[in-house]
């Protein structure tokens, strides 16, 4: 059974004709784990629709060494891949459907080499992050303000190879957002330590990196 029906096949097409070069998807599942071969068919389905969107896929356990190159820890989990199969630490943990698919396929396009439009001001303040930084973003699949975030944390990624950026579904991976204490989302998580919650703008992104980490 088909996850996308054909309306939406030809919506989402559409909009991925704004893709400039193929990319690669990567995704890791396991035996016996919730949401994967759902993810599995949403992946496959996305690139029935592109074909310039190719799909690799792996089990977490048994291609250990090929998830420790992309620090993969979760499943289903997944990374997206520049045209020269360069990961650029943009990273899903969970199926990015719902509302999470629209930050899905912005990272599609981005990724694909369509260019991010931020003002000089904040590129350069991307650029001159010089130290390792992890952010997670929490969501969950009916939040309307959540892919904004995620949007914003992986287009940093995409802009400083210092930066890894990850979407964490909250419901799924229930034990790390109560570790975080995720009483809302979309919730922001930087290297573990600091926290925003809401669809903050690029700046509150940067102020928080830059205050405490930089």
């Amino acid at each position: 059974m088909q996850i996308f029906d054909k309306n939406t096949r030809t919506q989402i097409g559409e909009i991925l004709n704004e893709m400039v070069s193929p990319i690669t998807i990567v995704l890791f599942t396991k035996k016996n784990c919730y949401s994967c071969a759902e993810t599995s068919q949403f992946l496959k389905e996305i690139t029935e629709i592109k074909p310039t969107i190719s799909l690799k896929e792996y089990d977490v356990d048994t291609d250990s060494e090929i998830a420790k190159q992309y620090d993969i820890t979760l499943t289903p989990s997944f990374v997206i891949l520049d045209k020269d199969n360069q990961y650029k630490g943009v990273k899903f943990n969970g199926i990015p459907a719902g509302h999470e698919i629209n930050s899905f396929i912005s990272a599609l396009i981005e990724m694909s080499g369509s260019q991010i439009a931020y003002k000089p001001e904040i590129l350069n303040r991307i650029q001159g992050l010089d130290k390792p930084i992890n952010i997670k973003v929490f969501v969950t699949l009916s939040c309307p303000h959540c892919p904004g975030a995620v949007q914003t944390a992986h287009r940093l990624a995409m802009l400083n190879s210092n930066i890894e950026s990850e979407m964490i579904e909250a419901q799924t991976f229930y034990d790390l957002s109560n570790k975080y204490k995720v009483s809302g989302v979309p919730k922001i998580v930087i290297n573990d330590k600091y926290e925003l919650v809401g669809n903050q703008p690029i700046e509150a992104f940067l102020d928080t990196i830059e205050k405490n980490i930089i």
